[in-house]
Parts: C-alpha cells; sequence; structure tokens
C-alpha cells in the first residue's frame, strides 16, 4: 500500500513527509475548505508551504504537546464531495500518512436539539454517495476510529464545550442541492428520505465522512497484517460545525467564532490522540 516511487497528481508531496510522532506519523488536519486549511495551519509552529496549483496546498508544521513535546502535523484540504476525498486520502495514505481529522461543516437534521455554531463528533456516516461503493458494498458500515472519537469527546469536555457538542452518526450525500435543497424531478423522494434520517437520528448532513472512514477502515486492514500496535494502524475522525438549523443558517459574523470553536477542538483532539498514543 505504501510506495517509495509513489508520484501524486493533486498534491505536492513525496514519501516520507508524513513521517513522525514516533511511527504513528503526521496528525493530518483535513478540512473540505481550501481557506480553512490554511487558518488550521495558523496554529503551528515552524510552518512550510507545498503548494499544488489544483489548490491542495499542504501545510507542515507542529505544535506542542501536553508535556512539551513536539507533535508533527499537517494541514491540507480535502477538496469538495467524496470523489476529491477519494482521490487526495488515497494519495496521502500510499505517502505513508495515517492519522486523519477531517474538520469541516454540516447541516443539522435534529433541529429541536441543535443550534447554530453547535459541534458534531462523528461515531459514523451514512453512505448515501457512490465514491465508497467502489470499495466495498453499502452493509460496510462506514464508523470512526474509536481513538479519534474518545479524544474528540475528551477534548470537547477539556474545552468546555459539552452543551454544544453532540455526539452522533453523520449523513454523507454525494448531491448538496437535490438531497438538500430538494431541487430536481425527484424532490418527493428527497424530501422522504430526508424524513427518514431525521426520524432514525443522524445529527447531521455533510458529504466527506463516509467514504474518509470507508476508505481509511480498507487501508487499516491492509496495513495490520505488517505488524502489531499504533504504527500499523489508520486512524480517521471527523469533527463538524453546524452551519444551518433547518430553515436557519449563520451569517458572515457569526462564522469566525464557529471557524475557531471548531478548530480548536480539532487541535485539542490531536493533543488528546498524542497524549493517549504516547502512554500506550
Amino acid at each position: 500500500m505504501y510506495d517509495e516511487d509513489f508520484q501524486p497528481i493533486h498534491i505536492n508531496a513525496k514519501f516520507g513527509d508524513f513521517d513522525g510522532n514516533n511511527d504513528s506519523g503526521r496528525y493530518i488536519f483535513f478540512p473540505g475548505s481550501f481557506g480553512r486549511a490554511k487558518e488550521i495551519a495558523e496554529r503551528f509552529d515552524n510552518v512550510t508551504v507545498q503548494k499544488h496549483s489544483r489548490g491542495h496546498d499542504i501545510y507542515f508544521g507542529t505544535i506542542k504537546g501536553y508535556d512539551d513535546n513536539i507533535i508533527e502535523v499537517a494541514s491540507v484540504s480535502s477538496g469538495m464531495g467524496t470523489p476529491s476525498v477519494d482521490i487526495i486520502l488515497n494519495e496521502l495514505i500510499r505517502l505513508g500518512a495515517k492519522r486523519f481529522l477531517r474538520v469541516g461543516t454540516s447541516g443539522s437534521l435534529q433541529y429541536q436539539k441543535t443550534k447554530l455554531g453547535d459541534l458534531v463528533i462523528a461515531n459514523g456516516a451514512v453512505r448515501d454517495e457512490g465514491a465508497s461503493l467502489a470499495y466495498l458494498p453499502p452493509e460496510f458500515p462506514a464508523i470512526a476510529s474509536f481513538e479519534m472519537l474518545r479524544c474528540a469527546y475528551l477534548a470537547s469536555r477539556k474545552l468546555n464545550m459539552k452543551s454544544k457538542t453532540h455526539i452522533g452518526t453523520l449523513h454523507t450525500k454525494d448531491s448538496l442541492y437535490a438531497r438538500e435543497f430538494k431541487s430536481g424531478p425527484s424532490e418527493k423522494e428527497n424530501a422522504r428520505y430526508h424524513e427518514i434520517l431525521q426520524d432514525a437520528g443522524i445529527i447531521a448532513s455533510e458529504m466527506e465522512a463516509s467514504v474518509l472512514f470507508v476508505i481509511c477502515a480498507c487501508y487499516n486492514q491492509k496495513l495490520q497484517k505488517y505488524g502489531e500496535g499504533y504504527a500499523f494502524r489508520i486512524f480517521a475522525g471527523a469533527v463538524c460545525a453546524i452551519v444551518s438549523n433547518g430553515p436557519d443558517w449563520v451569517d458572515e459574523k457569526q462564522i469566525p467564532k464557529i471557524t475557531k470553536d471548531l478548530i480548536d477542538l480539532s487541535v485539542e483532539t490531536i493533543l488528546q490522540l498524542d497524549q493517549y498514543e504516547r502512554s500506550k
């Protein structure tokens, strides 16, 4: 699965760029937005940027751990939608990356329980998309890594965000306008599907998480054949801010605070993960 001679097409990186953290590899912040990838990197020390014409610039850097240890990190946009995640994630994994945290946005499906700016820690995702079906049949669940889920939960408590953080299952879709906005001739069918998700307790809808979880599960199984321990594991997690809540959408004045909270939670999740891995 790793290939020292692999030449990625969509990112500017080479084998070995994602080494670090005692064989766990660099912790990768994986937002959909190009701008958010840059904003996350503003939290890093010793930042270097490897640019690419397609916009998937990689920001390498470090953050300080709780024991004053240096944690190697990187931030890169996955792009929007599962096909883009499929491409960028595969190239990262082939180059040796093993730890991925999606840092995204979502629309709430549980309007009575959530507010604009709340945060979701994903325990899994509904696979309402086509990219992951090229890897595994629909019966296979898209599940976040326990380690990422645990550390995101601890991070929310550490930051006193308990009242605004929800743990639950995301809905990952291919079409924003058909599924979310009910555009096109399948309006009634999409509206009914939306109701089913709500009745099932799905917390929020977005466009990337399920394929992240499925692909990482596939490669995790392959990697474990080479050895034991965290050096031979791939972790995937997702934290998302709620930017629409029923008919209500965030406005420009709310975005900086919501983005700050989202990045705070993601950085603290990585701090917790580093501490957890070093204790094992």
